[in-house]
């Protein structure tokens, strides 16, 4: 008796066992849900082939209930190979879905690989639907009057699906409309002109193709502020101004060293002229004695030579004008 109990549970347990296999492998919920709308699929071929090919039937058997209930006609294998590929089964047959609701031509090999290439496919049909705005940052350009002007454009783009897989994406439309912005403001003969007419920013920069290559369609370009920022000629002269000043005191202080230097070295020299005529003085009274030795200079010479000093310098005190003569005898 207690054999028979025994073995009863073995085959519950296998029972269950096999159970949980066959609802996981065959999916029988899975498959009536598909039948009654319409999916025609083969339980052993499509089900248990999904599970053994490790794709997820609910996943792909789902989407293509929604593909069907919207008139698309999709193979199952490519939804497979989309799945196995590592894709988003789902947002592309959402992607079709809202394109064939609004006329807009997207082939299933299209939208899986736009989705593959890391795009939000659904994102960019909802986006060739409903155009997306893009504000850019603040543009400082300078007109050439030297105003500074700061503006900020709102850029409405659709989305392109055909240029979508290898097309730039925003980034490098905010570059392209801020460098338009940038070149038509700085070819502006005054601030005021772009001011009085902000709109002609958005006519240059529309007629120059910024949407090429790149994975939108831009519509329209438009200013939503222009405000006057800093005199930036005039900060720029004032700082050529004071460079030139710097330059100017340097080569004076240059100009001031030299003669400072020429200066001192003239008096170099005067002082060692001086020195040679002391010297020369100084050896005067000794040619003096040697000559009175020699009896080539008698005394009456030497006193003649005193008068003619005395004479001398008395003919310079009076060629000296009058206030040198009272500084004298002060």
């Amino acid at each position: 008796m207690e054999a028979v109990t025994g073995l009863s549970v073995v085959i519950i347990i296998a029972a269950i066992f096999f159970l949980f296999l066959f609802t996981y492998f065959v999916p029988l919920g899975l498959y009536i849900t598909a039948y009654f709308s319409g999916v025609k699929l083969k339980i052993f071929r499509d089900l248990v082939g999904m599970r053994l090919r490790k794709v997820s039937p609910m996943t792909i058997v789902r989407s293509q209930i929604s593909a069907a209930k919207a008139d698309i006609e999709l193979d199952t294998s490519f939804l497979e190979a989309h799945y196995l590929a590592g894709g988003n089964v789902t947002n592309v047959v959402n992607a079709l879905i809202s394109a064939n609701k609004a006329n807009l031509e997207l082939s299933f090999e299209k939208a899986a690989a736009i989705d593959l290439a890391g795009r939000n496919v659904l994102e960019a049909v909802q986006m060739s639907v409903l155009p997306k705005v893009i504000e850019t940052p603040m543009v400082s350009a300078v007109a050439k009057d030297g105003i500074q002007l700061n503006t900020i454009a709102r850029i409405t783009v659709r989305a392109n699906l055909e240029r979508l897989v290898g097309g730039a994406n925003e980034s490098t439309i905010l570059a392209r409309v801020g460098e338009g912005i940038v070149s038509t403001i700085g070819s502006s003969l005054s601030y005021k002109n772009v001011l009085e007419n902000p709109d002609n920013i958005s006519k240059v920069v529309l007629a120059k193709g910024l949407d090429s290559g790149t994975a939108f369609e831009i519509l329209s370009i438009d200013i939503a502020d222009v405000d006057v920022g800093t005199n930036i000629g005039a900060v720029l002269q004032t700082d050529q101004a004071e460079a030139d000043l710097k330059v100017a005191r340097a080569k004076a202080e240059e100009r001031r060293a030299a003669a400072i230097a020429l200066e001192q070295e003239m008096t170099a020299e005067v002082a060692k002229m001086r020195a040679k005529v002391v010297e020369a003085e100084v050896e005067i009274p000794l040619a003096m004695a040697e000559a009175f030795r020699k009896g080539n200079f008698g005394v009456m010479d030497y006193y003649n030579l005193k008068n003619v000093q005395s004479d001398t310098e008395m003919r310079n005190s009076i060629a000296k004008p009058d206030s040198d003569n009272k500084d004298n005898q002060e």
